[in-house]
């Protein structure tokens, strides 16, 4: 099961990200891959936004720092992965941790790790359609998964 959406512009990403964020719950995993530019950063800045995190609008990719922790209604812990060079670099930042954790765990570039992830998650693939256009395919992996994608 999956479902394609697209999005029109930088506020309906945010609109579609927001919506996804008042639907997670504890300890819900969300993968999103796709290229530069694709809206990764933005989508996640929508699901602050739907966890309540005051400080939304200054969400940014971590690049530098691969985690970055925001407090809402649950945490959100927002990896980005795109400079890791192997998935071993990743084990680094104890991610079980937060997979299992009292938050929500979203990740930029999660393709790279996409082996090492829990066998229940949420992808998301992001692609450039044109200037202003971004497709958003999203995949359920697990029952929860599929109930969540259900609600959207």
């Amino acid at each position: 099961m999956r479902k394609k959406f697209t999005s029109r512009s930088v506020t309906e990403t945010l609109s579609f990200g927001k919506k996804l964020g008042r639907i997670l719950r504890r300890g819900d995993l969300i993968a999103l891959c796709g290229e530069l530019g694709s809206g990764k950063t933005v989508l996640t800045k929508g699901i602050a936004k739907g966890l309540g995190v005051k400080s939304s609008n200054h969400v940014n990719s971590p690049s530098f720092v691969i985690i970055k922790e925001y407090k809402g209604r649950l945490p959100l812990y927002h990896f980005d992965i795109y400079r890791l060079n192997d998935v071993s670099e990743f084990s680094t930042v104890g991610y079980n941790e937060y997979f299992y954790g009292e938050g929500v765990s979203v990740i930029e570039w999660a393709d790279k790790i996409i082996d090492i992830l829990p066998k229940d998650f949420l992808r998301i693939d992001m692609s450039v359609k044109k200037e202003n256009e971004r497709g958003i395919s999203v995949s359920p992996h697990g029952k929860p998964y599929k109930r969540l994608l259900e609600k959207l």
